[in-house]
């Protein structure tokens, strides 16, 4: 038999909380000295104290343990709830840390207020482009919910370009709308919230009718589609100065679809560093800028991921937001 010490010791735990566990009747003594009180334990008792530090571990109270080791919980069942435990873990883990990368995009933005230069900004106009693009519905139009929905969009788009033997033209190109009000006649994308603050992601890649014709080509007898048509979207702008909508996107049978998306007569652009979680500097700093020099904001600003690298720290986009004189 081994002392409360010795026991402690074996069991990685403290005196102290073996006392505890004695008092509560979660983990008696094999023997208790009549005389002097000493607890002594043996050996197979280590056995249920694995168990009891395994359950606390996992955010059970003492209370539960107790009712848990009660019903004589096995391996098997003790690693069901190791596995639940760390899956909970781990995404709280990833909420938090989306959290503090909020708040640090926050004092970023309030560090750098009022030092975007004016040559910083650049307004000009955009052209069409023909994209492929998956489309997606996020909760808002922060940075903490597009980018999970985003992120996916691009990863199966890429799959899909590669496997239809479509090769990019050109670097990504983003670009938001208001989810459609029941009646518009609008399909809504699949997945992501409808909440009043919801909007719709596109996420495109640059392509050329050819790379599209020669993919359809070869899999038009199984796509049974025909493709190699665009949306038909115009280029050029409305009355107000902004950009048209691009036109209904045109299936393709490859599992992406084909949208000709107009070019903006007048973006204030600017180039952003890094990656786009931490987005709000840039984008506050465009703001300042498209007020203080007369313009105001004509809809959701695009982006045009010029670089793309594995480190995001790395990346380079352009965000182009369409302006009109306020």
């Amino acid at each position: 038999m081994f002392s409360i010490g010795d026991f402690a010791q074996y069991g990685r735990v403290s005196a102290r909380m073996l006392r505890h566990y004695d008092a509560i009747g979660l983990l008696r003594p094999a023997r208790t000295d009549p005389v002097s009180g000493y607890r002594f334990y043996e050996a197979a008792q280590l056995a249920r104290l694995n168990r009891i530090i395994a359950l606390k571990d996992l955010g059970f109270s003492l209370q539960q343990v107790g009712a848990i080791l009660a019903e004589e919980v096995s391996v098997p069942e003790l690693r069901g709830m190791l596995r639940l435990r760390q899956a909970e873990l781990e995404a709280a883990l990833t909420a938090e840390g989306a959290r503090l990368a909020r708040v640090e995009a926050r004092l970023r933005t309030i560090e750098s207020e009022g030092r975007m230069s004016a040559d910083d900004v650049v307004v000009k106009r955009t052209g069409t482009v023909l994209l492929a693009e998956l489309s997606g519905i996020a909760a808002s139009y922060g940075p903490e919910d597009i980018g999970p929905v985003i992120t996916p969009l691009y990863a199966e788009l890429c799959r899909l370009l590669e496997a239809a033997g479509v090769a990019p033209a050109g670097p990504g190109l983003a670009y938001y709308e208001n989810v459609p009000e029941p009646g518009e006649g609008s399909e809504r994308p699949a997945g992501g919230s409808e909440g009043k603050d919801a909007v719709v992601v596109h996420a495109g890649m640059v392509i050329t009718e050819e790379a599209l014709t020669k993919a359809g080509a070869k899999t038009a007898a199984t796509a049974g589609a025909t493709v190699g048509g665009t949306s038909g979207g115009t280029s050029g702008g409305t009355s107000d100065g902004t950009s048209g909508r691009p036109g209904a996107p045109a299936a393709t049978g490859l599992g992406f679809d084909v949208v000709t998306l107009p070019g903006l007569d007048s973006a204030a652009t600017v180039v952003h560093r890094g990656p786009m979680s931490r987005i709000l500097p840039t984008s506050q700093n465009l703001a300042h800028w498209i007020d203080a020099n007369g313009y105001r904001s004509a809809g959701y600003a695009r982006e045009l991921y010029l670089e793309c690298p594995p480190d995001l720290e790395k990346w380079v986009t352009e965000i182009q937001e369409p302006v009109v004189r306020a």
